[in-house]
């Protein structure tokens, strides 16, 4: 008893549980299906990921349910969070951009150690992570911007990352990154981009390029289904056999999906959907970016202005009624338009990405520009 109380004296916590050693490789915040896939990911490869969601009941469904049995750890707090990842913390955030993510750093902030690492997956906009490079470096943290690409499917078996920032980090995540990233003839898809904001640049271009994709595969749809009068489950076999060929792609596959679903009633779901698009910004930033630098990224510009144009719905609905358009009535070779579109299409494409990587090396040539 004596020795016990000696011991209370002297600070030390006699009889109290020791805190365990941290054990998790890498900490993600953040369990919506993306933060989720990725840390299953990560797991796979043979990493230990601690789990944690401001609405802790996500971290302990989690834990019970898609992570059962598998090398993943969750929390309840920050602190505790914190208290279990490795030195240096490696910590990812797939938070919504903004001001969520000021909000989370400045809650890990006090249990942090000089040298730790924070990881923004989100698609934040790269002035906003200069600035967290800039102001956390100052306080001995080191901060990542990273674009992650390929949805839900992507994270949970190999997205492609696009990390930058304080590049005194990368050694520290570089293999946990290349060995969850998707793979193209073996080589990770992933590697640094640059400083501060460099990776979140390149997602945003990356976004952008998506932006022409999407307005040229509408058009594309537009052609056949008002051009030649063909149905959605017709430009649905079409799109499948262009997936087969230089337009292989995610998003012509997922539109041959789209146009075969029917609605309850039989009716393609197309069909139904109101024609009014909305947008994230990714896109926007794209285009007034290569304004200010003088880059003519003319097709992802165009496809911001249409999807702004859709959300003229009002005034659209109007003109039609005091505007009426020609009537497409087409007589030629139907096979030979639809091979002309397929070319013209993926020629398209290529201009667009090839605009995409102009404004990027243009970039590239003048860092002051960050």
């Amino acid at each position: 008893m004596a020795d016990q109380a000696v011991a209370r004296l002297a600070g030390i916590n006699v009889g109290a549980p020791a805190r365990p050693s941290p054990s998790a490789d890498f900490g993600l915040i953040g369990l919506a299906v993306m933060g989720q896939n990725l840390i299953l990911n990560a797991a796979d490869h043979g990493f230990t990921v601690c789990a944690y969601n401001r609405t802790t009941s996500k971290v302990d469904r989690f834990l019970d349910n898609e992570a059962k049995g598998k090398s993943i750890v969750g929390a309840h707090s920050v602190e505790e969070f914190c208290s279990k990842l490795k030195r240096p913390r490696r910590i990812m955030l797939l938070v919504m951009a903004g001001k969520p993510v000021d909000t989370f750093i400045e809650s890990l902030l006090p249990f942090l150690e000089k040298g730790d690492i924070i990881i923004d997956g989100g698609n934040s906009h790269f002035p906003d992570s200069n600035r967290r490079t800039k102001d956390l470096a100052e306080k001995g943290i080191r901060f990542v911007g990273s674009g992650v690409s390929g949805g839900e499917e992507g994270a949970r078996y190999g997205p492609s990352l696009m990390p930058g920032g304080n590049e005194e980090a990368w050694p520290h995540i570089k293999d946990i990154f290349q060995s969850i990233s998707a793979k193209s003839d073996g080589e990770a898809c992933c590697d640094w981009v640059g400083d501060e904001g460099a990776g979140h640049f390149v997602k945003m271009v990356h976004n952008g390029i998506e932006y022409g994709d999407m307005q040229l595969i509408c058009e594309a749809y537009d052609l056949l289904k008002r051009g030649l009068g063909l149905g959605a489950n017709e430009i649905a076999t079409i799109f499948e056999k262009w997936n087969t060929g230089v337009l292989d792609s995610f998003l012509i596959e997922i539109t041959r999906d789209v146009l075969k679903y029917n609605d309850n009633d039989g009716v393609p779901l197309v069909e139904k959907i109101l024609d009014k698009a909305g947008q994230k910004g990714t896109g926007k930033w794209t285009a007034i970016n290569a304004l200010d630098l003088g880059m003519p990224v003319t097709l992802i510009g165009e496809s911001v202005f249409s999807r702004c144009l859709s959300a003229l719905k009002d005034e659209r609905i109007r003109a039609s009624s005091l505007l009426s358009g020609p009537t497409p009535e087409f007589t030629g070779d139907k096979q030979a338009f639809i091979d002309d579109l397929e070319q013209a299409l993926y020629a398209s494409k290529i201009i667009s990405y090839a605009q995409g990587f102009m404004l990027i090396q243009e970039v590239s040539f003048n860092p002051s520009f960050f």
